[in-house]
This record gives structure tokens, sequence and C-alpha cells, in this order.
């Protein structure tokens, strides 16, 4: 993976090199290998480059054609590059690299904005047009590498990070207020806004393109892909099924394991990662492997079961992998929450200090890693969120109940306690809700079988909660200099996944709407009500892991904050979000973040998911739009500055 960045001046002044080395430079940790720029007239495009297929010179972008009229500044990995090189090459084209970078620019070139169906992989790019005067971006279809940019009549200029784009004099740093509003519901900013008034997110699956010129067409935005589930599913059995899931699941691993540098699989002690281990392994021999597990010292309840040391040493035992692990106390949170957040930027879904510390672990052995990531969304991993789904009546009655549930931090309700009189004022009309259902417009079938309402409901997370799983990977990944690759988001498995009736990932789909909410241990009945869900996947890969992996029930990546923020963490979080000087105070109330402090730390509810969410905001604030530097940190890192003077 790589950084990318450029302006278009669509007023015909002139782009500064240094503006383009400026931005480029700020994201140079996406890619130390090398760094490129092009710039002619009124526009600019740059490169940083983390170098994975084919090492050499050959491959520094940004990358031209023959003629030089059409270059392209690429991040991500296209899988079936070789195939389509062939296919190239029949054609006429020519090669002068070994690079799936190269594949991609040529592939423009013969099939223009189509060759983006041709396309097996995760990436964003841009391709400068000189032929056209065109500017052509595009993002893969899973979302999985961002892009973001800022475009006014007189230029776009867009990049991998927002970070980037701050360097442009014309871009200040203001907070969006429907962005606030969209993440304190969710947790999650499921538009194309970011918390950066005027910064937006190139939607996943989408192209877009803008002319050069101000008397040209303006910005063009095009979906190209979405996911559709048939309105009949395939017809076969449960075990063929199986079987085909099993042949795609191990066709996909074996495409991502091409590379030029070491490579590694980060394991959980799921399923899921344990599957990828299997096949990698079995493709390669020894590879490294790396875990990340907890402390559970001050642990209660469910949280006992939080870390997964035990069963990836089992994985790591039975393939024989080079093991590393990394364990995680109560403390750690603090020690890396400015540079997490600083890397972080665009604020997404969860608590991911963890993910960070395993991505710092398997950066010290390996430039490329596998991970299990689309595994529950692609095959019903969640199986006790589609209960508040069951017996809906018609389609405005399942929007309201499944909006209730996806409400993660703050029902609107509350939002008058929540925020402050200005940012109330600032939001104005806007309504989370009609965000919400934005969403699953996109979702055309009825919605009057509990199969179409599950169905719906995978269509949704795959489209949200996976999209801000992938961004939060991209950048705790990519701060470390590290590719991680999703072997599940491959183009076949998803097709055939998306084929499947529901009964072959969550076994019944009765019942459901007769577990009551408040009924304790709903969760774990639910479960085994459902088998655990993912069904047709636990069949698939008992072909290639033991009975105590595909059996388990489903656990996920997470620390035992909940005692930990009543605990260790306790004067921390308060020495931050109790602080009359706040700067979430200048949009929270501060006697709301009291009370849910006071809540939790009482025990009278779990409020870790706001709390952490008011702590990332919080240092965000500090550190974006304050402009506050980075603690140093012994062994040396700082905020790599962001300066209007370049």
């Amino acid at each position: 993976m790589c950084g990318i960045v450029g302006i278009v001046n669509r007023d015909r002044t002139p782009v500064s090199r240094d503006l383009i080395v400026g931005m480029r430079d700020t994201i140079v940790h996406r890619g130390s290998d090398s760094q490129g720029d092009f710039v002619d007239g009124h526009v600019g495009l740059g490169h940083c480059r983390l170098a994975i297929i084919d090492l050499s010179a050959a491959g520094t972008q940004p990358l031209a054609n023959e003629s030089g009229d059409v270059l392209l500044t690429f991040n991500g990995e296209v899988y079936n590059f070789q195939e389509l090189r062939s296919e190239l090459k029949s054609k006429g084209h020519f090669f002068k690299s070994r690079t799936d970078a190269e594949v991609v620019l040529h592939a423009y070139e013969e099939w223009d904005e189509s060759c983006l169906g041709r396309f097996n992989g995760v990436f964003a790019f841009a391709i400068w047009d000189a032929r056209q005067g065109k500017l052509f971006l595009a993002r893969d279809r899973f979302g999985a590498k961002p892009l973001y940019y800022v475009a006014n009549e007189h230029f776009l200029a867009f990049a991998s990070e927002i970070k980037a784009l701050l360097v442009h004099p014309s871009i200040k740093v203001e907070v969006c207020p429907e962005a606030l509003n969209e993440y304190f519901t969710f947790q999650n900013i499921l538009s194309d806004l970011t918390l950066f008034k005027g910064v937006r997110l190139l939607p996943a699956g989408h192209w877009m393109t803008v002319s050069a010129e101000e008397e040209g067409p303006g910005l063009q935005v095009q979906r190209y892909w979405d996911y559709e589930f048939p309105a009949r599913p395939v017809k076969c059995s449960e075990e063929e099924a199986a079987e085909e899931v099993h042949r795609l699941f191990v066709q996909a691993v074996r495409r991502q394991l091409v590379s030029d540098v070491p490579l590694g699989v980060y394991l959980s002690g799921g399923m899921d990662s344990g599957s990828i281990m299997a096949v990698a392994g079995s493709t390669l021999g020894r590879l490294a492997t790396f875990t990340c597990g907890f402390d559970l010292t001050s642990a209660s309840g469910m949280e006992l079961a939080f870390d997964e040391r035990k069963k990836s040493e089992l994985l790591a035992n039975l393939f024989k992998s080079e093991h590393y692990e990394v364990v995680l106390h109560a403390g750690d949170m603090e020690e890396v929450m400015p540079e997490l957040i600083w890397h972080l930027e665009d604020l997404r879904v969860g608590q991911c200090y963890p993910n960070y510390y395993i991505a710092r672990l398997a950066s010290k052995f390996v430039k490329v890693s596998l991970c299990g990531g689309g595994g529950d969304e692609l095959f019903g991993g969640y199986p006790w969120r589609y209960f508040h789904l069951m017996g809906s009546d018609g389609r405005d009655d399942y929007l309201r109940k499944y909006y209730a549930y996806w409400q993660r931090l703050v029902a609107d309700e509350d939002k008058p306690g929540l925020f402050n009189d200005d940012t109330l004022c600032r939001i104005g009309d806007h309504q989370t809700f009609d965000v919400f259902r934005g969403v699953l417009a996109g979702w055309d079938q009825p919605l009057t079988t509990n199969e179409e309402m599950i169905n719906a409901a995978f269509y949704f997370e795959l489209k949200t909660f996976l999209h801000g799983l992938l961004l939060v990977e991209d950048r705790i990944s990519m701060a470390n200099t590290l590719e991680v690759r999703v072997p599940f988001l491959d183009n076949d498995l998803v097709d055939f996944a998306l084929s499947l009736p529901v009964s072959y990932k969550v076994r019944t789909t009765d019942g459901f709407g007769r577990v009551d909410e408040n009924e304790p241990g709903k969760r774990q009945r639910t479960e085994l009500r459902t088998n655990a869900g993912k069904i047709v996947l636990r069949n698939a890969m008992s072909r290639l892991i033991p009975p105590e992996i595909t059996e388990q029930m489903k656990q996920g990546f997470s620390a035992p904050d909940a005692s930990w923020f009543r605990g260790e963490s306790i004067d921390y979080i308060n020495r931050l979000l109790r602080d009359p000087d706040a700067r979430l105070n200048e949009f929270l109330r501060p006697e709301y973040v009291s009370t849910v402090l006071n809540d939790h730390s009482s025990g009278t509810a779990n409020r870790r998911l706001l709390i952490w969410a008011m702590l990332s905001f919080e240092w965000w604030l500090r550190l974006f739009l304050h402009n506050e530097p980075l603690p140093e940190k012994q062994g040396g890192w700082s905020r790599r500055g962001v300066s209007a003077d370049v």
C-alpha cells in the first residue's frame, strides 16, 4: 500500500511543487521506500511508496504511459493483475515493470472507467488524463482504501489521509456539525462527510471525474458497484455450498499471497484468521503470526474470555508458525492515545488501540499481514443483532427498529442533553435517521420475510460497519508502514456469499422477535438458538482447522475496557474529560459527560463505547482544531508539522 495526493487548479493557477511535496511528506509513513511527484502547470500528483511487488525503481510513481499523457498515482493491490497484464499485452500494451499499478494504468487506457469492473483487489487511485483534460479518481468496491477530497469552483485536492489536505493553504480546520451528529449517534459516519468541514470521502464502489478547466464539466461522482443480494438465492445443498465456499476461500487466500517482501498473518484465535493461516502456511511454509492478548487481572464477567492467546497458540503450534504476542495492560491506552488519534483523524467504529499495538508488533517482522476482516459481515457473524428486526410490520417499522439498534452512543431524544446550545444550533435540522434511511435506500427488494429483513441487515452492515472497520484498519496499519490484506473481500468469494440463503448463515429465523431485550444473557441465548451464526462458513472451514476452533462461540476482538474504565484508567479519563478546560466542552455539555462517567464508574451502565468516543473526540480537537503538538515520547516520535506556508 502507499499514499497518494494531488491537486487540480481549475482556475489554471500553477500548482506549487513544494505544496505537492509537503502534502506527500505529511503521509510518508504510508510508504517510505520511495517518493515521487509530478507537476505540469495547474496539475500536480504525489506518491509515497511501500514497495511490495517489484521492488525496483521501475515501480516509482507517479507512473506515466509511453506517451506521457496519462499518469497514475495508486494505493492498494490488484490481485488478478497478472491475468490482466497478459490480456493487455496481447492488445499491444508495453510494460516496463512487474507492478500491479502499471496494469491499472494500461487497463484505464484500454477500457476507460469500465476497467474498474475487471479489478479484484482493494485500491484508491487517481489518473491525470491529459488527452481529455480530466482527473479520474476511483475507490475499490468495499472501501478498504480511503480517498478524501476537497472541491470548489477553483480547485480539487485529494489525498489518502486528511492531514495531507490540511497542508493546502486554502483548507482550514472546522468541525462539521452534521458529521459530529452522525458520529455521536452511530460511532461511525454513514454519509460521505468527515469531522473536517468541507472534506469528503469518495464512497466505496464509486469513481469521480473533474475537468481541469473551469468551463469544463464539474465534479461528477458515479457508482460502479454495490452489494447485490439476488431475489432468489443460489440453488444448492448446504454441503455443496460449504464445498464451494471452501474452494473460493482457498483461491482467495492464495491470490493474496503474492509478495516480494515478508508476509505474515494476524492470528486472533478465531475461525476466520485461523483458516487464513491454514491456507497460507500450507502454501508458503513457515510464516510469522501475531496475536494481541490482554491482562485480565482486573477484568470480570464476559471480559474474562477476551484473551484469546491460548487458542492462538494452539493454531500456531498446529501450523508451526513463528509466533509473536503482545500483551496489553490497563494504562496502555493512555500511552498511545494521542499518536493513535493523530493517525486515525477520521474517527470511526470501536476501541482500536489494541489493533494499533498488534500492527506495530507485526511491522517489526513483515511488511504485509493477512487478517480475517469481512467474514462476520458476509456470513452472519452477529446473529444477536437481527432479532431486533423480526416481526417488523413493513419497511417503515423495520427502519425504525433497526435505527434504534444502531444508535450505539446517544439516542436522538438524549441529544439535547449531550450537545450544547451552540452545537445544536449548528446541527440545525440535520436528522441522522434520514442518513440511516439513505443507506438502505440502496436495498430495492421487499422487506416482508425474515430472510429479506436479515439480508437487508447484512447489506447495511457491509456498507457501514465493515466500511468503518476497513478505514480504521487502513490507518492503523499504514501508521506502522504495514500493508494488511483481507482475503474474505475477494470478488468471487463475496459474490457467492451474497447469493447464499440466509438459513445457510443463521440457522433459523424463527423466534427472534420473542427475545426480550431486557433478558439477561440474551446475546448468548440468541447465539445458541441460531447455532452461533456463520453456519456454512463453519462447515467450510472445518476442512482446514480443528473443531475446537470452528465450533466455538463468536468472540469479538476487544480489550476489557468496561473494567479498566472503572479501575486503572479512571484517573486518566477523569483528568481529560472532567477538566473544566476540556476541549470537548466547546461542543458537549460538561454535565452530560459527568453523568456518563458517573454511570459507568458506579456500574449503573456500561458506557465504554461512549467514553471511548469522548476521549477520541477530545484528542481530535486538541490535535487538529487547536493544533496542539503531540506529547513527546521516549524514543522519539512527534507530529509531522502541518503548515500552510509551503
